[in-house]
């Protein structure tokens, strides 16, 4: 694994880069809020892509990087995350097929933007659909305006027990519900081979288009 450090608008953000040996595609990965790039569920996604013939990046935003808890706003994550997408297309993983995603708040970012850095697929690993209800609190609005704001291929993978709900699957949209809850801890291996079964669909589809490059 190699570690690079980008610059964005809003700070350094870092980059783990795990090539695969003969690359079909590349997948870019942002983590949670709270959490980094070792979370188990995008450990089990990586070493799943990798063995399909993907290669990697697990990348870290500028507020993290900086030691911060709290995320930055949408707004700016947004940019940095498209700022990491560009560099790393135009040069480690230039002329592949971009899949990107990531797991709660790094799945929100990646499809805020997924049109934008041209993704051929989303992956989005326990995305926080409505906040839980606070006690005496109104209800959170839900955030399936973002999920459906995603025109390309989609892969939910869900806790069952997931306290921000499960979304609607679509014509576009697999939803896959695996043992747990928000964590995804439970059962690594029932998420790396839901990955596995919808990757091998979406690579088929986009590899032809490296082939061009």
């Amino acid at each position: 694994m190699t570690t690079v450090e980008l610059d964005t608008p809003h700070g350094q953000a870092r980059a783990h880069l795990q090539p695969a040996d003969e690359p079909i595609a590349a997948m870019v990965l942002g983590h949670g809020a709270a959490g980094g790039a070792e979370s188990k569920d995008l450990v089990a996604v990586t070493g799943v892509v990798r063995s399909e013939g993907v290669s990697v990046a697990l990348v870290e935003q500028p507020y993290r990087v900086a030691g911060r808890r709290s995320p930055a706003p949408a707004r700016q994550l947004d940019a940095a995350w498209k700022a990491v997408v560009e560099e790393l297309m135009g040069e480690v993983f230039r002329g592949l097929p971009l899949i990107v995603g990531g797991r709660s708040l790094g799945a929100r970012v990646a499809c805020r933007t997924a049109a934008e850095t041209d993704a051929v697929a989303v992956l989005c690993l326990a995305f926080p659909l409505q906040p839980p209800r606070r006690s005496g609190g109104s209800p959170a609005p839900s955030r399936l305006d973002e999920l459906d704001a995603v025109s390309v291929p989609m892969l939910v993978v869900q806790g069952e027990r997931d306290r921000f709900g499960i979304p609607p699957a679509t014509a576009t949209r697999t939803v896959v519900r695996v043992a747990g809850d928000h964590r995804l801890k439970t059962d690594p291996g029932a998420v790396g081979d839901a990955v596995r079964q919808w990757l091998r669909s979406v690579v088929g589809e986009a590899a032809p288009a490296a082939s061009r490059h």
